[in-house]
């Protein structure tokens, strides 16, 4: 049965698009209270270091600039605000990576004396330096992962190993740039 509404319940009863408009109100307004409230314990989203104003036009000297942790560090330097510089002069800063180093070892062989395992071990050594100034000595930092490995899968391992590494070389960056948010 289909009740119907009396003039004055119509009049005085709130639209629909005034409820959805209420609704979004509230919606926005516990939006800003929360991002206020997150901002203000201090969280901040992966990856969204700040970087000191000693490291704000940075020279960053690498071995190889095509390694998975080149390409990933210079990235994420540029994406904190750091202009890059092309030479050592005019940079404020110094970023030196001596080691970018990937090695593949066996853990484990079959029967036949083929490898069922490997290990995977990321280097990275780095420092900083401003002018004759050291600001940050030689830092060393590795991850290591294994794998299996099937030689009936070939490709399929090949490309395991290349994610792999490449996500070492992610989680490498992301350790060196919370190391270099911290200077002074």
């Amino acid at each position: 049965m289909r009740r119907v509404l009396s003039d004055y319940q119509a009049a005085t009863r709130p639209s629909t698009a005034a409820r959805i408009g209420v609704a979004a109100r509230i919606g926005v307004a516990a939006c800003i209270g929360a991002a206020l409230a997150l901002g203000g314990c201090g969280f901040r989203l992966a990856g969204s270091e700040t970087l000191p104003t000693v490291l704000a036009k940075p020279y960053l000297s690498v071995r190889n600039p095509y390694s998975d942790f080149s390409r990933e560090f210079e990235r994420q330097l540029k994406t904190a605000g750091a202009m890059l510089q092309v030479g050592r002069e005019g940079a404020s800063a110094t970023i030196d990576v001596s080691k970018d180093q990937v090695e593949q070892r066996i853990l484990s062989v079959s029967a036949r004396n083929i490898p069922t395992e490997y290990e995977l071990i990321y280097t990275v050594v780095y420092s900083v330096h401003a002018g004759d100034k050291e600001v940050l000595t030689p830092q060393t930092i590795f991850l290591s992962r294994d794998y299996s490995f099937d030689e009936t899968a070939l490709l399929a391992k090949q490309n395991e190993a290349d994610i792999l590494r490449e996500q070492m070389a992610r989680d490498l960056v992301a350790i060196a740039m919370r190391r270099l948010s911290r200077l002074n």
